[in-house]
């Protein structure tokens, strides 16, 4: 194309932004016609498609159709398909614990701070105020996840059914792009947490089962480093992209995964009900 003069540069830049995206405009001697194309409504291809089956519950790839095509084979095969989509809602809560001592030896010893515990029974007021029958509270086994969830369930109906899970625990789920010059750990750490943490991923993450008819609201208490690869690996985001991500103590992580496989972000790290005296990044110690 011809260099764009002074007018049409400025013609260009004024007119490029049409209902929130970007329209290329074709300036020359040459041009027949003025043509407008807008990205988002022709020849637009997505660098990244969205695989509908990620949690392997997607109707067609559960019901076989029938061999031979008949039409009495097909009403069935179409009623089967219905009998196994996904009716209902599935949300997910994921708190990070509360700011603890690294000071400790062990793990057990590693216990919330002052202000960790406020966070806790902050965050339990906030999620009590949010009206919610909750289904499920999973605790990860590490000693500030286990008084975190204490705290919290102190706020919620007594009812609740609690589960302590291992799965959820603190580690390095993948090597990070792009890597963190401080935080290097052994190839074989991340070989064997991320197994684990893929496992506890394909437990909590998948769309309601078809018998299922009312939304489901689970809370899940455990660490930066899990919901952080929960979060990329749920919106198929690169997995890679973890540690860019930062999360506050005690904050809340709000994800919904629709009947029909789609997985929407409501809340990341959400800290509002806190001070901002309380709100802290960094655990407490050398």
């Amino acid at each position: 194309m011809a260099s764009l003069s002074r007018f049409h540069k400025i013609a260009l830049i004024s007119l490029g932004a049409v209902g929130g995206s970007f329209a290329y405009y074709q300036f020359g001697k040459s041009q027949k016609k003025f043509d407008v194309q807008n990205s988002w409504t022709t020849n637009y291809t997505p660098s990244v498609k969205w695989e509908r089956n990620w949690d392997h519950r997607e109707p067609e790839s559960i019901v076989r159709p029938a061999r031979e095509a008949k039409p009495e084979d097909d009403n069935r095969y179409n009623e089967q398909i219905e009998k196994a989509k996904s009716k209902a809602v599935r949300h997910l809560f994921l708190i990070r614990h509360g700011q603890y001592n690294l000071d400790g030896a062990t793990d057990k010893e590693r216990t919330l701070t002052e202000i960790g515990r406020i966070q806790a029974e902050l965050t339990g007021k906030r999620l009590a105020a949010l009206d919610i029958k909750w289904d499920l509270l999973v605790r990860s086994t590490m000693t500030r996840a286990q008084e975190t969830a204490k705290l919290i369930a102190k706020h919620l109906p007594k009812d609740i059914e609690v589960r302590d899970c291992q799965l959820i625990e603190e580690g390095a789920p993948i090597p990070p792009e792009p890597p963190v010059g401080h935080w290097r750990p052994e190839p074989k750490q991340f070989f064997q947490d991320g197994a684990r943490i893929e496992a506890a991923f394909r437990r909590y993450f998948h769309r309601a089962p078809p018998e299922q008819q009312a939304d489901s609201y689970t809370l899940l208490v455990c660490h930066a480093n899990v919901i952080r690869f929960f979060v990329c690996k749920a919106l198929q985001f690169p997995p890679e992209g973890w540690l860019r991500i930062s999360l506050n103590h005690g904050s809340i992580t709000w994800l919904s995964i629709l009947p029909n496989g789609n997985v929407i972000l409501r809340s990341l790290s959400d800290t509002g009900h806190m001070e901002p005296k309380y709100i802290t990044v960094r655990n407490k110690g050398t």
